[in-house]
């Protein structure tokens, strides 16, 4: 008797966990169909105007941020006027066109996917300007290797460490006083506007 009721409970459980299997299973399968669907039939955004998935960018920040932690560089020099000057030339060549400069924003910036920042601009929820608020071995770690899936290129073949660092250090500062011929080569490091068509 209690072999048969011992057998009977263990075949109970098992037959429990293989429906439980193929029950996992079965969702995997339906999972994977939908999402191919949607993304196949579908309208995915894909587009720099649509709007993000939800989460998307939390989730994005979650690994980026921890690379640039386990990777961060402290600058080798400190700030001074000709690195600032240096820094703004650079800046006006390779940055102002996406990022803007003081007082002049990029038009079509907002349109790009993620929106690309304006680094001499406000944020509007505090007074933070730009990136100013981030260390300059971040900056740095951005400027070197671009953010994956945006309009950041990557700048290590580009320009030396000593420029990218100029320029990590300068929009450190973004929220300071610059000395006037900084201030001037930044002014004039923005483009005339693009005009569109309506």
């Amino acid at each position: 008797m209690a072999s048969r009721a011992s057998s009977k409970s263990s075949s109970g459980s098992s037959s429990g966990f293989g429906s439980f299997v193929l029950g996992f299973l079965f969702a995997l399968v339906a999972l994977g169909v939908g999402g191919y669907c949607y993304l196949k039939f579908g309208k995915p955004p894909v587009a720099a105007a649509d709007p993000a998935f939800p989460f998307e960018a939390q989730i994005v920040q979650v690994p980026l941020n921890a690379r640039i932690a386990k990777e961060l560089k402290q600058p080798p020099f400190g700030i001074s006027e000709d690195g600032f000057e240096a820094g703004a030339r650079i800046y006006k060549k390779e940055c102002a066109s996406c990022h803007g400069a003081p007082g002049q924003d990029t038009p079509y910036a907002k349109w790009m996917y993620p929106v690309a920042p304006q680094l001499w601009k406000k944020h509007t929820k505090n007074d933070v300007v730009g990136v100013s608020d981030d260390e300059p071995g971040e900056t740095f770690w951005k400027i070197e290797n671009g953010i994956r899936l945006t309009g950041m290129p990557a700048y290590k073949h580009i320009l030396t460490d000593t420029q990218m660092w100029q320029v990590a250090l300068l929009l450190k500062s973004a929220d300071q006083p610059l000395p006037d011929p900084v201030r001037k080569l930044l002014e004039d490091a923005h483009p005339d506007p693009v005009r569109l068509a309506h």
